[in-house]
């Protein structure tokens, strides 16, 4: 009786740990990328402070913040089932319409209302160009990553055709203040990260709209039999990744003060996926938290950090980063988080 007992509770402890594990082992794996950050820094330098100092988190999270924002926002496309390469040059193409928008609207109503109409202008045509892609997708029954790679190549182009391969500022420093002020200790640009993750963490837990993104993710079919319009769901996926995407642009073209029809962007769509993936997100759709999806971001920028501050050669930061992105994300779904 008593090892009946025994073997009972040893069962329970082991359960216990398995579900704690399910849940929350993206933060186990931060902890774990952290401490390997730290030590490693300190081999190097003899010296933690080098990595573990308030500094240095904040330029993590301010580093990390636009593709962040951009990586809340693509999580939802991911689990409504689809995936989007366009990001980095639909951000480069929106910002470059909204600079134009603001340089010729400032001498006539100010920086003030010429800023206002012109975050108005890169939100609106962001979303719209979002939801024309999802509309695509949707009844052109095509996979998803086609339509985003031709839309990438369309939006680069374009770019660079009106630019000439060059870029455009806005000599205005208000503009510049958006992105380049501080609240305390705190840049801007983390705070708009943060307002957008209680709003999409929000949207994704108590909200119908987020509820139906997961459900038609998981299955469509049965989803669509239940009475729901899932290509409508799968373009509101896309309307949200489109909000993130004007905000992002806004965000790193204040930071910034410049756009380039060439450089900037580049890697954002790939990079932006691989954090909803580190964070959880199934690319299979229909399963996610947008609470792991901050630590994947967390994560991602821990490691560039890291990689930059350690010296490492420019060639192998890439090499690298993936190898770590592919041992998080198996180790993600050898404990079921991906499944």
């Amino acid at each position: 009786m008593g090892t009946t007992v025994s073997a009972v509770r040893t069962s329970n402890k082991r359960g216990a740990f398995n579900r704690f594990a399910r849940e929350y082992m993206i933060v186990l794996i931060t902890i774990g990328v952290f401490i390997s950050a730290t030590i490693a820094c300190t081999i190097k330098f003899g010296d933690p402070s080098t990595f573990l100092n308030m500094q240095n988190m904040v330029n993590i999270l301010r580093a990390s913040s636009v593709m962040g924002i951009i990586a809340l926002g693509m999580a939802f496309v991911i689990i409504s089932g689809n995936i989007d390469l366009s990001v980095g040059a639909q951000m480069v193409f929106v910002g470059i319409a909204s600079f134009n928008v603001i340089n010729g609207l400032e001498p006539h109503i100010g920086p003030y209302g010429a800023i206002v109409v012109g975050i108005i202008a890169a939100m609106a045509m962001s979303v719209a160009l979002s939801m024309m892609c999802g509309f695509i997708v949707t009844k052109g029954v095509v996979p998803s990553f086609i339509i985003t790679l031709g839309l990438s190549y369309i939006y680069r182009s374009l770019s660079i055709f009106v630019l000439q391969s060059g870029g455009i500022n806005i000599s205005t420093k208000v503009f510049q203040n958006i992105s380049n002020t501080n609240l305390g200790i705190v840049p801007m640009p983390v705070v708009y990260f943060f307002i957008v993750f209680a709003v999409y963490l929000y949207i994704s837990r108590y909200t119908v709209m987020g509820r139906r993104i997961f459900a038609v993710g998981s299955n469509s079919q049965a989803t669509r039999l239940s009475g729901i319009n899932t290509d409508w769901i799968k373009i509101q996926a896309f309307a949200l990744l489109g909000l993130t995407v004007a905000i992002a642009a806004i965000v790193e073209g204040s930071r910034m003060n410049s756009m380039n029809s060439s450089s900037s962007g580049l890697g954002y769509d790939l990079n932006t996926i691989a954090m909803a993936v580190v964070g959880g997100i199934a690319m299979e759709g229909g399963k996610g938290n947008f609470v792991n999806v901050l630590f994947g971001i967390i994560i991602l920028g821990m490691i560039n950090n890291v990689l930059t501050i350690m010296g490492m050669d420019v060639y192998l930061v890439n090499a690298v980063k993936g190898g770590i992105i592919i041992a998080a994300v198996l180790l993600l779904r050898s404990r079921g988080k991906l499944n």
